[in-house]
């Protein structure tokens, strides 16, 4: 048995003995390696690298390090896998190979179970519980290297974990840092491991024997996904396939890939019976069924379980003088899990993932098709160890529509956890793969705040509390403020359900505790007694309720078990009212209440909707607390909830409790209402008087929806004085008011507040003055030339004072943008000219009988603006347009007097009218 103390315990020989990784080892000793490298491993499936890679990196640092500092040193090599059930199989296989048992040289730890001593030299952990350990003891204390397997998976915490590594060893000298994988873009990873493209990481990489892999296409007659999930009928479709798969197929392990722990009960149900009933014919499976056995590998399998499946099986029996299997799996069994024996794989196309409705502030694993990537990885299940199989429910056409790449979880899951994981650690978040996405985290960040985790540019005290629980920051704050409500063992214990990754039979999480108990669960009863741990741990440190922070669960509960007026709550035993309360004071924004006229729909405090399912006991509740929704489509199902009454639901959404009081203005009336909301859910409306704001602000939010002309009826004299402040602001800019609608809408309380008033109390808007009330805006001493600048009138020749017409100012602000637009494309100076050709200048309409010897335009404005002449005839229609009266004179007027002369006989038409009398009426009047 090898000595634990020995710095050289592994036979690299006797681990690597007919595994093709092993070509690895020979490729360390040959690199120019440090004696705590950073290293590329790249190695296809099926190449035994998990195997190889931790005793070669442990034998490589010990190499190096020998005779050096001695016990010193560093010396456990820490190994990470994305799921709990790879890490216990990498550690169980390994332990093997060295001829000892698990948990003295090689160990594991894994959420609610460990197996190391102060010995252990190689220890297995899920990625969580390295990025625990790096939160806690951020220098790694005792590691010697860190190696991150199935970095192509991209799991969120794979990447928070390489960004934090990779941090670390720019300060440790003495930590190597591994990544490894089967399908990764190793020069971009060993770039991003070492200091860039110029100086990378070692890079190592093996080639293994490929084994020949059949397809065969299985398409389904329907749809597999409908808007509640994976429908029944392909549910059926991938049991036959897999039945079938047997069938064609004499020797060798099925392993059946459907998307969810659900849908694996499902088809390993209904291929159990088909398999019971002789197959498709009665006859294809022989007359002993008992010879196929099927099992079930998900998430929640039992560690018994697991180890049956995985045991290592003799080749030579693969077929023979043994039961074959039929294995159905979710998609642990997607990489980093050989399962000795499968020839077979029956991949039903569909796979499960996070995904995060940043409009609805909801989260959700959905079912979805898999990428090109993942079906290639399972397909690889069925050539690991020869020649193999993979029925695909899928035709052709379908595959090669497959997107390539399933994408990170980085850029489709809530960042929560990641957020506050990363500002407790303090880091370089620029070390990440790939930035967070901008929207997630900024939603992220409001959650943190609402938890009372982070407080302006700093994590609170309750925040490293909950960063430090080994559960969704959700349920960490559940645990303090259900502990502080409750006790630690009851929150414990409900938060040990809320957590469990078993399904809540018809999502009701009452049946699920009381599921829990019957079945003596070994994981929930180690879950319970850690969360009971735990709380009691902040509890005696003080840590529970963190009374500085203003923020709540999701929606600003902030400590909301030290609130004065909460008490704690006596008992012995959770019951299903303390199930509810800790749910609800963990997911508050998922506090829901029924919609009237359903016994399914929920409204939730978030705003959103969501449903129960069909078969849910829960249906009718008024209130639930909800800790799971799903999203199928564009529907929101619950997965898990708990029924609760009003008083549990306003405790637990205390920081979501506040009272509105809303107004319209419709046909000429104020009506005001005040209403009691939990979040986005209403709990009582009773009609008020409204208080002069609060009518002013329906008024104006009338205006801004229906518009200002139909709502305030302005008159002639306002929309005339609004014109020509619209020109002076176009052409002099400040001090000169805006007075687009669009802004006078905005600021009607500003400018008007009596007017206001007064059409809140029931005037008619038509009669209010307005005018006075836009005067009131202009500028002093400015003011006193308005007349001057823009005047009403302009006298001309006839001695008649004609009215200025002047355009919209919104027409003139869009015409101003439009020349913004322009300046942007050209030189300062000709843009403006640009801008200022685009301003519309005020129309004179005035007979041409009235101009004659008139030569020039006027021009207001200081004579900056000309004004466009519209000469109309007798009959005051318009004969020409200009802005050049001189030039019409001499080129235009002959064409419009021999046009006009014979029409309008009775007026004057001289042939010469720069030297005739300007003239009002007709020849016979003399005006």
């Amino acid at each position: 048995m090898p000595d634990p103390h020995d710095p050289h315990t592994f036979d690299l020989a006797r681990i690597g003995a007919g595994l093709p990784a092993a070509a690895l080892i020979e490729e360390l000793s040959h690199a120019e390696a440090a004696p705590f490298p950073r290293v590329v491993a790249e190695a296809p499936p099926g190449t035994g690298k998990t195997t190889v890679v931790p005793p070669m990196i442990a034998e490589h640092v010990a190499w190096f390090t020998e005779g050096s500092a001695g016990a010193e040193l560093p010396r456990r090599i820490i190994v990470t896998q994305p799921r709990r059930m790879a890490a216990r199989a990498a550690a169980g296989r390994l332990a093997s190979l060295t001829g000892t048992r698990l948990g003295e040289v090689v160990g594991f730890t894994v959420r609610g179970a460990s197996r190391t001593t102060a010995a252990t030299r190689i220890e297995f952990v899920t990625t969580g519980v390295l990025l625990s350990r790096l939160l806690r003891d951020p220098e790694l204390t005792g590691v010697a290297a860190v190696i991150l397997d199935e970095v192509h998976e991209r799991q969120l915490d794979t990447d928070l974990a390489f960004a934090m590594c990779r941090e670390l060893a720019d300060l440790r000298e003495d930590l190597a840092v591994v990544i490894m994988s089967a399908t990764l873009d190793a020069r971009l990873w060993a770039a991003r491991l070492g200091d860039g493209p110029q100086a990378p990481a070692t890079l190592l990489s093996v080639a293994a024997e490929t084994h020949p892999l059949e397809i065969r296409w299985a398409p389904a007659k329907e749809r597999p996904l409908d808007a509640r999930g994976v429908t029944w009928d392909f549910l059926d479709h991938l049991a036959a396939t897999t039945v079938r798969a047997v069938e064609e197929n004499a020797t060798g392990d099925v392993l059946a890939f459907a998307p969810g722990a659900r849908e694996v009960d499902e088809v390993a149900s209904r291929v159990r019976r088909r398999v019971e009933s002789g197959g498709r014919s009665g006859a294809g499976l022989g007359s002993d069924s008992a010879a196929i056995e099927v099992h079930t590998l998900t998430g929640r399998t039992s560690a018994k379980e697991q180890d049956a499946i995985l045991r290592p099986i003799d080749p030579g029996s693969v077929g023979v003088g043994r039961n074959r299997r039929v294995i159905v799996s979710t998609s642990v069994a997607e990489s980093a899990l050989t399962i000795d024996g499968v020839r077979i794989v029956v991949d039903s196309g569909l796979s499960r993932g996070p995904r995060l409705d940043t409009r609805r502030r909801m989260s959700g694993l959905v079912t979805m098709r898999e990428s090109k990537a993942s079906g290639t990885q399972r397909s690889g299940r069925a050539a690991r160890q020869g020649p193999g199989v993979v029925y695909r429910c899928m035709s052709e056409s379908d595959w090669a529509s497959l997107p390539e790449h399933t994408p990170p979880e980085i850029a489709t899951s809530d960042l929560t956890s990641a957020v506050l994981a990363l500002a407790v650690w303090g880091g370089d978040e620029d070390l990440l793969p790939e930035p967070l996405p901008a929207g997630p985290k900024r939603q992220a960040i409001d959650n943190l705040v609402a938890l009372g985790a982070v407080e302006a540019d700093h994590v609170t005290q309750t925040g490293r509390a909950i960063a430090a629980i080994p559960a969704s920051v959700w349920s960490a704050r559940g645990l303090l403020d259900g502990a502080a409500l409750l006790d630690p063992a009851r929150a414990a214990e409900a938060v040990a359900v809320i957590e469990s990754d078993q399904r809540a039979p018809g999502a009701d999480l009452s049946a699920l505790l009381r599921h829990l108990r019957r079945s003596k669960d070994t994981r929930f009863a180690q879950d319970r007694r850690r969360f009971a741990s735990i709380a009691r741990e902040f509890a005696s440190d003080g840590d529970g309720g963190d009374t500085g922070d203003d923020g709540g669960n999701g929606g600003g509960n902030g400590g909301i078990a030290d609130r004065g007026e909460l008490t704690r709550v006596s008992g012995t035993s959770l019951t299903p009212e303390d199930l509810g309360l800790v749910t609800a004071l963990s997911y508050p924004l998922q506090i829901a209440r029924l919609r009237s006229a359903s016994d399914s729909e929920y409204l939730l405090a978030s705003g959103t909707a969501a449903s129960l399912p069909r078969d849910s006991s829960l249906q009718g509740s008024p209130w639930l607390a909800i800790a799971e929704v799903g999203l199928a489509g564009s529907r929101a199902i619950i997965r898990s909830a708990v029924s609760i009454d009003v008083d549990t639901a306003e405790l637990a959404g205390a920081g979501l409790l506040h009272t509105v009081e809303t107004a319209t203005f419709e046909s000429g009336r104020v009506r005001a209402v005040r209403r009691s909301r939990l979040g986005g859910i209403e709990l009582t409306s009773t009609p008020i008087q409204a208080g002069p704001e609060l009518a002013r602000r329906a008024i104006a939010a009338s205006v801004r929806e229906r518009g200002a002309r139909e709502v305030l009826r302005p008159s002639e004299e306002f929309e005339s004085l609004r014109a020509r402040l619209g020109l002076l602001r176009a052409i002099a800019g400040e001090p000169w008011p805006e007075v687009t609608w669009e802004h006078l809408s905005e600021t009607l309380d500003q400018w008007c507040p009596d007017a206001l008033d007064r059409i809140a109390k029931g005037s008619d808007p038509a009669r209010v003055d307005l005018v006075s009330a836009l005067r009131g805006l202009l500028p002093w001493p400015e003011a006193v030339r308005l007349d001057e600048l823009v005047p009403t009138h302009i006298e001309v020749p006839s001695g008649s004072h004609v009215r200025l017409e002047y355009s919209d100012p919104d027409l003139i602000e869009q015409r101003a943008a439009t020349g913004a637009d322009d300046e942007s494309r050209a030189d300062d100076e000709s843009a403006a000219a640009s801008q200022r050709t685009e301003i519309p200048s005020p129309i004179l309409a005035v007979k041409l009988q009235e101009c004659f010897g008139w030569t020039d335009v006027p021009r207001i404005c200081d004579g900056r603006v000309p004004v466009t002449m519209h000469l109309l005839s007798p009959a005051r229609r318009p004969l020409a347009v200009t802005t050049d009266l001189a030039s019409f004179w001499a080129n235009a007027y002959a064409h419009v007097r021999a046009e006009n002369r014979g029409r309008y006989p009775k007026h004057p038409w001289p042939e010469d009218p720069l030297n005739a009398p300007a003239a009002k009426g007709t020849k016979r009047s003399g005006r």
